[in-house]
């Protein structure tokens, strides 16, 4: 995992939106495989919702970055 994220130095709140957003995707995508590597059940159940938290997190930074939500606009 090489989570790089950048120091962004602009006020464009688009570029920064998409710098964590992108961050985000490479932590729940490396959750996600590790469900697959370990056994134990609860760790197993752990990441799965901590991946399905982080999702939730990249899909508001999504509808953010498009002002898809009545909240965004």
């Amino acid at each position: 995992m090489s989570m790089i994220m950048k120091d962004i130095q602009t006020s464009d709140p688009k570029e920064h939106t998409q710098n964590i957003k992108s961050g985000l995707e490479e932590i729940r995508d490396h959750i996600r495989k590790d469900i697959e590597r370990v056994e134990e059940p609860h760790a197993q159940a752990l990441f799965e919702t901590s991946a399905e938290v982080i999702d939730g997190l990249v899909k508001a930074y999504s509808h953010f970055e498009k002002k898809n939500e009545s909240a965004w606009r």
